[in-house]
């Protein structure tokens, strides 16, 4: 792989130099909510897996591509537990994260308010021997140690309140800093390290004629590390916030189409960040509690240019379904 190329991936995947987010994106997020947000784990009433597959920029050398898996179900009256699994690959660098889920709901007005907590471990690794170099490698201190590989502890929370209509939730999956590598030049913050994510989630469901149609707008925000810095102020952690804003319409209970956009606060409040992307998707409950789904990203950036766009897949299935769907319809 030319490195040219793998800095371009990075630059453009970040808005600003230097700085961005490094947990995965998902159009589908709605659908996939366990990935980001532990206190999902439970709410949908019944055991509950979802598979999700994200190939980001086609026919882009490099580009990212993302797998999750999730597992998750009440087991009390109000304890729920639950699997997460992702699978990231950007270019020479790749993770892999695993965490094990418990949540505890109480009762919370006409809904019910969920908290958890989740611990795992994530596996970073970079295969230096991808890249082509133009100067002898061993004379950059980047990539002085070689492949890397390491193994990380981490843990997050969550909180979600969720209703027959409204659902609400903040979480941060990753709290600890850790570092990722030890090259670089250390005394100028360059060392290579997860930073904190922040995640907010708002969505309701508005029934038109009846059941028959109901839309469901939603929002995500994501931040990095607002709360504090890290390294020295030369290399303060400023990634923009970046929203997704989204608008589904459920069809007898069947049949979703939506579409959405994803961009940052910072585009239209100092105009030092770009948009994203335009967003399409479908998803379809079939009978017995299967469904799937797919979406297509029409990339806003210049990365349009060399790349057809990015898709993704989902498999989901709930067991006992029919009996759960008795309670409510699940919209979230």
């Amino acid at each position: 792989m030319n490195l040219r190329k793998v800095l371009l991936i990075v630059m453009t995947a970040l808005s600003l130099p230097l700085y961005g987010q490094q947990q995965s994106m998902f159009t589908k997020y709605m659908f996939n909510t366990l990935a980001f947000n532990p206190a999902y784990a439970g709410s949908r009433g019944a055991l509950s897996i979802n598979a999700l597959y994200r190939n980001q920029w086609l026919g882009f050398e490099g580009a990212p591509v993302t797998q999750t898996l999730s597992v998750h179900s009440p087991i009390k009256p109000r304890v729920a537990v639950g699997l997460s699994l992702i699978n990231d690959k950007i270019g020479p660098t790749a993770s892999t994260v695993v965490n094990g889920i418990y949540s505890y709901h109480i009762d919370f007005g006409s809904g019910k308010l969920n908290f958890a907590l989740q611990g795992g471990l994530l596996n970073w690794r970079a295969d230096w021997d991808k890249l082509r170099y133009k100067d002898p490698r061993e004379i950059d201190d980047a990539f002085a140690n070689g492949n890397e590989s390491k193994w990380l502890p981490n843990f997050g929370a969550g909180i979600y309140y969720y209703s027959d209509r409204f659902y609400t939730g903040f979480a941060t999956p990753g709290i600890l800093e850790s570092r990722l590598s030890e090259s670089g030049n250390t005394a100028k913050g360059g060392v290579a390290r997860l930073y904190r994510h922040y995640y907010y989630s708002l969505g309701g469901a508005i029934p038109v004629a009846g059941d028959m149609i109901v839309l469901k707008p939603s929002l995500l925000l994501k931040a990095v590390n607002i709360f504090s810095t890290s390294g020295s102020s030369n290399y303060k952690v400023g990634a923009p916030v970046e929203f997704d804003v989204d608008l589904g319409a459920l069809f007898y209970d069947t049949f979703w189409l939506g579409v959405s956009f994803r961009s940052s606060v910072e585009k239209f409040t100092n105009n030092t960040s770009s948009y994203d992307s335009a967003d399409i998707w479908t998803s379809v409950q079939l009978r017995h509690g299967f469904r799937i789904g797919a979406a297509y990203d029409y990339s806003l950036t210049n990365i349009r240019t060399v790349s057809d766009g990015s898709i993704e897949l989902m498999l989901g299935y709930d067991f006992n379904y029919q009996e759960a769907k008795l309670v409510h319809v699940r919209y979230f």
